[in-house]
């Protein structure tokens, strides 16, 4: 018996994946890294790192809400970004949509390139639920 529950809220996931859009584990969460996809692989928002965070984080409402949880039960996340200053430009989505005070942890690492070619951004985050 696996320790863990994945939790994959489209049936559209390919099974070809190896990997979950989330696991949860008790009352924790683990959202995997994700990047501003549809449901067809395609990017969402390119070039405009704003449009792919919120999508990211529709993303993230929708496993969440799978689970009986929301965005408000993010405790933890961490961001890969291409550009420092692009990434300052995320503050105002992550405002809007995790509605603090109180805010999640979070990490921000700039890195030289995400799996992704046409990904701006790439975010996984924790959450614990009720």
């Amino acid at each position: 018996m696996s320790i863990y529950q994945p939790i994959i809220p489209n049936p559209s996931w390919p099974k070809s994946f190896t990997f979950s859009p989330a696991v949860r584990v008790g009352n924790l969460v683990f959202l995997s890294g994700t990047t501003a996809t549809d449901e067809k692989g395609r990017i969402v928002g390119a070039g405009d790192i704003v449009a792919q965070t919120r999508h990211i984080f529709h993303k993230f409402a929708a496993v969440l809400e799978s689970v009986d949880g929301s965005l408000a039960n993010i405790v933890e996340t961490t961001d890969y970004v291409l550009s420092l200053d692009e990434y300052q430009k995320t503050a105002a989505v992550r405002r809007e949509l995790l509605k603090g005070p109180p805010w999640p942890a979070a990490t921000g690492v700039v890195v030289s390139g995400l799996v992704r070619s046409d990904a701006l951004i790439e975010i996984k985050g924790t959450a614990v639920l009720a």
